[in-house]
């Protein structure tokens, strides 16, 4: 009899492209693959550690996992089980913490349990790995995260990524090509790029990120290719004219900003600065107007003042950004930010991040009053939500309509000229 299992992704795009790999490793002789929400004989948590909320809400999943089946076999994966090993094995609910490369040996762990192990914990010295796994993520979406590379070598102060991934590495542009193939196969017509930080994309070899870019490009049966977010330092001027010639390239781009105060930005380790970040901006405007720009900032990092935060929200308002991710500041193990001293009081980081949200709507309602009677391609999704069908247009505004089976997996031309909601109606 198959045993049921059942999996569950928190946090970025690489981990949804993960899970899916681990999934498919499962055999179909043995498993069978159940909703998260269902009762299961195993479940499987690839977790996130870049914030404390998305810690608890890794611990939350488990605990429920545990409470629909009190026999059921609980395991935590990935980037909170390398970095706090330790404090996953105390929980009751949790039977086995798997690190970032251990993960990918899951099934020969859940296979042959070690029955003298209350919990069992396998975490390798993530100094030591450099191993990379391909993985894409696949299913009944329309679109396909593709990972092109892992690791971090940046150590930014506030980060604890590089100690849970481990250095950069990737493999080689022909054999992502490889993968790059099977997706288009699956039926997929958009790819995302993800990975850690996919611009170092071939560091250590002769390859890089524009080579890569110049072969996906000719993979035949995938129709759009999102590049995701890549750091600003690492988008040059190359890869930006790539894709304003491009058929296949989308106008979407997400520069990681994290502030806008060059004081803040050295306090971070960031390799650039404002100067350099504007001109990414602006570069990408100038070949591509309609292009969707997204930023990340944190707000709240311990040596920012109100000056700084103010030195921030200026320079975000002159930006022809399309919206803003904003995260608040948290303490991450083993970082160099965990020794400075000075905090921002947790009622101040609130007050900074609403008035960035509301500048991040503001620019949001821009770019959208921009786009009313512009004509876009949109891919419409594996979706069905009160007979309502959606999709995105290239520069990533959400288009909706009514719910038709032709127009899934379908790309179809759209003029934006009916707000609804978040995004536009087609009709």
């Amino acid at each position: 009899m198959k045993k049921k299992i059942a999996f569950h992704t928190l946090g970025c795009k690489l981990n949804y492209s993960e899970t899916s790999t681990i999934r498919k490793m499962f055999p179909e002789s043995d498993f069978e693959v159940v909703d998260f929400k269902d009762e299961a004989d195993y479940y499987v948590i690839n977790s996130c550690s870049v914030t404390q909320l998305a810690e608890k809400k890794t611990k939350t999943a488990a605990k429920q996992a545990k409470k629909r089946n009190a026999d059921s076999k609980v395991s935590v994966i990935g980037c909170f089980s390398q970095l706090s090993p330790e404090k996953l094995s105390e929980l009751e609910y949790v039977d086995m913490v798997l690190g970032n490369d251990d993960k990918y040996n899951i099934v020969e762990y859940i296979q042959n349990p070690n029955s003298d192990r209350a919990t069992e914990v396998y975490v390798a010295d993530i100094g030591k790995i450099k191993r990379f796994i391909p993985s894409f993520s696949s299913g009944d979406r329309t679109r396909s995260f593709l990972k092109v590379q892992d690791g971090c070598d940046h150590f930014c102060t506030y980060c604890s990524i590089p100690m849970a991934r481990g250095r950069s590495r990737s493999v080689s542009v022909a054999k992502t090509i490889e993968v790059a193939k099977q997706v288009a196969q699956e039926g997929a017509k958009e790819i995302i790029l993800t990975g850690v930080n996919i611009g170092d994309f071939g560091k250590g070899s002769t390859e890089n990120f524009y080579d890569l870019l110049v072969e996906l490009e000719k993979v035949d049966g995938i129709e759009r290719i999102r590049i995701s977010s890549v750091e600003p330092e690492l988008l040059t001027d190359e890869i930006i004219e790539l894709v304003a010639k491009s058929d296949v390239f989308l106008p979407h781009f997400h520069l990681p900003m994290q502030s806008g105060c060059d004081k803040i930005l050295k306090d971070m380790k960031r390799f650039y600065d404002t100067e350099l970040y504007a001109g990414r901006v602006a570069k990408i405007k100038e070949l591509l107007p309609n292009a969707c720009i997204a930023a990340d900032i944190i707000i709240g990092f311990p040596t920012e003042t109100q000056q700084d935060f103010n030195d921030t929200m200026a320079f975000v308002e002159k930006l022809e950004l399309s919206y803003i991710h904003t995260f608040t500041y948290s303490q991450r193990k083993n970082t160099f930010a965990l020794k400075i001293n000075e905090q921002v009081p947790n009622l101040e980081k609130k007050r900074r991040s609403q008035q960035l949200h509301i500048l991040s709507e503001k620019k949001k309602d821009v770019f959208y009053k921009q786009s009313i009677g512009s004509k876009h391609k949109v891919l419409f999704e594996n979706s069905n939500t009160d007979g309502i069908i959606s999709g995105w247009t290239d520069n990533y505004i959400k288009v909706y309509a009514k719910y038709d089976e032709k127009l899934v997996n379908s790309i179809v031309d759209v003029v934006l000229d009916k707000e609804y909601e978040d995004g536009f109606w087609l009709g």
